[in-house]
């Protein structure tokens, strides 16, 4: 029988690794990234793989990317509280991709979906423009927390009632850069609201 998840924090022993993030921030994740490795490294790194195919790909890569999804939504179902879950507002981190790209992928909110029904999942927060994949580029060139800003609002239409809990979801935690622009949005539109990170992974470097 498999053994079930649980979330690990981002505290003091690890923050480092993510500079964007706050001593205060409320960030948990499930496993780890390995950085600079491909799917044939780890279990982790093979999910992370195929949950980011793009919408383009084959129909046979697509279905690799449907069960990630599915295998998050049961991660994440067995690692939260099932009192916290009927509580918050869980609010996927939009993909690089604007709605009108054909590579837009609403990956985090499937995952969300996946975790269980009748859950408050809501895209709270979307991307006007499209930008580069942080994935995709080298480390000089990933989106800054600004740039992010500048494309991210707010959807009114998804914004009653106003959140209590807030669970900020993504696939991977490197920088931290998403999730401090999601995080600032949120917080000046629903100033009273908890906050929370909740990642499939962190990302780690490979031992030298």
């Amino acid at each position: 029988m498999r053994t079930p998840v649980r979330f690990s924090k981002i505290d003091d022993s690890n923050i480092a690794d993510h500079t964007r993030l706050r001593p205060d921030d409320r960030c948990l994740f499930l496993f780890e990234y390995t950085s600079g490795r491909d799917y044939s490294f780890s279990a982790t790194n093979s999910l992370v793989n195929n949950l980011k195919k793009k919408p383009t790909s084959s129909a046979a890569q697509l279905a690799y990317k449907g069960q990630a999804i599915n295998a998050c939504g049961l991660y994440f179902r067995e690692g939260l509280d099932a009192g916290w879950l009927g509580r918050a507002t869980l609010v996927p981190i939009p993909g690089s991709k604007a709605p009108d790209h054909a590579d837009f992928d609403d990956r985090m909110t499937r995952v969300a979906h996946a975790i269980g029904p009748n859950l408050d999942v809501r895209a709270l927060v979307r991307q006007t423009q499209t930008l580069r994949a942080s994935h995709e580029v080298g480390e000089g060139e990933r989106v800054t927390v600004d740039e992010l800003l500048a494309t991210y609002e707010i959807d009114a239409a998804l914004a009653q009632p106003e959140p209590v809990t807030i669970g900020i979801l993504d696939d991977v935690l490197t920088a931290g850069t998403h999730y401090r622009a999601m995080h600032t949005l949120l917080s000046r539109r629903f100033p009273n609201a908890s906050i929370f990170g909740l990642f499939i992974a962190r990302r780690v470097f490979p031992a030298p």
